[in-house]
């Protein structure tokens, strides 16, 4: 432990005594064991005697590892050798729960599946996290891409004719949510029946949830629910505005009392007395209009002090801001959610933490990043393994005979 590690002891946090054995890499798999070791369980990732690949990855997915393997152990295994699987079933055995995201059939090749794990284990609670649930689509690879373009979360995102992805991995991330739902589910039925259970998340029924809201919006009006761009909006004021010194800034009213408060923030009194203005629905009848005219208010007005009055105001506001930025966001920093992270390499980062408080506690990073196989030995002695088996199993065949 570091001294940017938190002084939060896993005595305090609710998974305390909760063995989890992780295989899988990316963003979705990752994103649960980050959750569980984030409530206080033991998360042993398992990775190839390389490393995970997703430790190298460039651009996009540069920040992929650090964001999403915190309060874990990082243990190599060669999977292609015997005594590697061998080892894994053993580590399998002390488990509590196997998180997994590997394409199908790769699980039950490794003899590892939940069918085999099962009869070793019974109380396993074992979570797999693919691109489809049971059904005609199980055996498709999925990516985020492609399950945004087939629940219809593409299509609402972007302009008609312009499918266009979430700017962020938001099935993966949800993914992993969703099975550490479905495994704390688990861990609360086990207490009561002795056994384990399976667990599913897949990127496409989590994307069909997200497009649901759409769904129904359909069946309620009998009209399909438009783009995001060309959407039909039911606030009349709900848009971003320019503002002076090119700034740009997102503001609604969404209600009568703010309108008033807004139209008197800007000094608008002939929008505040128009008879034609006074209601919602009104306003959305001549919305075009009404954002036009607003606009022309908004280029005159500077956003540092605007944003403080539309605050005081109960006003909803937000500036747009880049990811850079939120590096520097007062709320974050103040409020402790952006905290020091220590990366493998002994080097820092500012992190956000899990959106979750409990009694007024954010849950915190207990251990740095870990290198690849840094507790490789620790966690292997355990089972009565000597240091030259560990290095039989942990290190690739061609590393053997080099």
């Amino acid at each position: 432990m570091t001294s940017t590690a938190s002084n939060q002891r896993d005595d305090d946090l609710p998974l305390k005594g909760i063995r989890v054995v992780e295989m899988s890499h990316m963003v979705m798999g990752p994103t649960c064991g980050m959750i569980l070791g984030d409530l206080g369980a033991d998360v042993i990732k398992v990775e190839p005697p390389r490393g995970d690949g997703t430790r190298r990855l460039l651009g996009t997915g540069a920040g992929f590892f650090r964001t999403f393997n915190r309060n874990k152990k990082s243990v190599t295994l060669d999977m292609d050798s015997a005594a590697g699987i061998e080892a894994m079933h053993r580590l399998i055995d002390s488990a509590d729960v196997f998180i997994e995201n590997f394409k199908p059939g790769r699980m039950k090749d490794l003899g590892i599946d939940y069918e085999s794990v099962r009869e070793r284990n019974p109380k396993i609670i074992y979570v797999s996290h693919k691109g489809f649930l049971q059904g005609p689509y199980e055996k498709r690879l999925a990516l985020d891409e492609v399950v945004q373009m087939m629940a219809g979360l593409a299509y609402m995102t972007g302009p008609v004719g312009r499918p266009l992805r979430a700017g962020s991995s938001v099935n993966d991330i949800m993914g992993g949510m969703f099975g550490a739902i479905g495994v704390l589910a688990a861990l609360f039925q086990r207490q009561h029946s002795g056994a384990g259970k399976e667990v599913q998340s897949a990127l496409f029924e989590n994307c069909v949830l997200l497009s649901a809201q759409h769904m129904q919006q359909y069946a309620v009006t009998g009209e399909a629910a438009a783009p995001m761009p060309s959407r039909i909006s039911a606030w009349a004021v709900y848009d971003v505005f320019e503002l002076a010194n090119s700034e740009q800034m997102f503001i609604a009213a969404t209600g009568d009392t703010q309108w008033r408060a807004l139209c008197d923030l800007i000094q608008r009194p002939d929008l505040l007395g128009d008879p034609s203005l006074q209601t919602n629905n009104q306003r959305v009848v001549v919305r075009e209009w009404l954002l036009q005219t607003l606009r022309e208010t908004f280029l005159k007005l500077d956003g540092k002090k605007l944003a403080p009055e539309l605050e005081n105001r109960g006003i909803p506001f937000a500036p747009i801001c880049k990811p850079e930025e939120l590096f520097d966001d007062p709320h974050l920093k103040a409020s402790g959610g952006m905290v020091k992270l220590t990366l493998e390499d002994g080097s820092q980062t500012d992190m956000p933490l899990l959106p979750i408080a409990m009694d007024g506690k954010r849950l915190q990073p207990r251990r740095p990043i870990a290198g690849i196989g840094e507790h490789t030995y620790e966690v292997m002695r355990e089972f009565g393994y000597s240091d030259a088996q560990i290095d039989g199993f942990s290190h690739e065949a061609a590393e053997q005979s080099a």
